[in-house]
């Protein structure tokens, strides 16, 4: 055998890639995990125990204004603690509010959790952002002879109320079911909340279970940052 029919080990190693291609490869990979590690935390996060919502209408202002984002606690009600009047809840309206929750399709539906993950879309068409004003057992009416809500026959002190709005311009008198809670808008004149929906099935309460969970601050635009406070009237 010759040497030109030696096979020479530099000819058979297969090059290696540059040192800085190694070196960016092994950068891109690690953004990677990085990247997917936050986004499942995130989601996790948002649906088991803070999630951010945004504020889609005008009918908790001025407490709430269009765009706000709202940090929600999902578990102020899930180990003992119980909804209180003066609570602002989010919940899901489906079978109280609406008759049934529309279907987005996959891709749809995978974009509208991630952006609710981060607050720039609401988790579900059928999620409603309101006041509690009566819980199960309560008696609650509109209106007495100043124009006042009354529960259990006690009038509500509403500072939280939109200026010049009335308490309520719909007249109601019902004694809310066991398990359930009557809702209401702070802007009561552009609110479509528990009064709205009188002749439906629940006269307009909404089940506790699907209540999602406690606004407890808002946490954007920087300007309006603060913790919000139940006010139990």
């Amino acid at each position: 055998m010759t040497d030109s029919d030696a096979q020479s080990p530099e000819r058979d190693r297969p090059a290696s890639p540059p040192t800085g291609w190694r070196r960016w490869s092994r950068s891109v990979r690690l953004w990677v995990v990085v990247a997917l590690s936050t986004v499942v935390l995130t989601m996790l996060t948002s649906t088991f125990v803070m999630q951010p919502f945004l504020i889609p209408s005008g009918s908790m202002e001025g407490t709430l204004q269009v765009g706000d984002r709202v940090i929600v606690n999902k578990l102020a009600y899930r180990f003992g603690g119980e909804v209180q009047r003066g609570d602002i809840i989010v919940f899901d309206g489906t079978g109280s509010f609406v008759a049934e929750d529309s279907d987005p399709g996959l891709l749809g539906g995978l974009l509208r959790t991630a952006g609710a993950a981060v607050g720039l879309a609401q988790s579900s068409e059928t999620d409603y952002v309101k006041r509690v004003i009566g819980i199960g057992g309560d008696r609650v009416r509109c209106c007495d002879d100043q124009g006042r809500i009354e529960v259990n026959g006690e009038p509500l002190d509403e500072p939280y109320l939109y200026p010049g709005d009335q308490p309520s311009n719909v007249m109601f008198d019902i004694r809310v079911p066991e398990g359930r809670l009557w809702v209401m808008g702070d802007h009561r004149s552009d609110s479509a909340d528990s009064r709205e929906y009188l002749g439906s099935p629940g006269g307009g309460t909404v089940p506790e279970d699907k209540v999602i969970g406690r606004v407890e601050l808002i946490g954007w635009p920087v300007d309006r940052w603060g913790w919000l406070r139940s006010d139990h009237g």
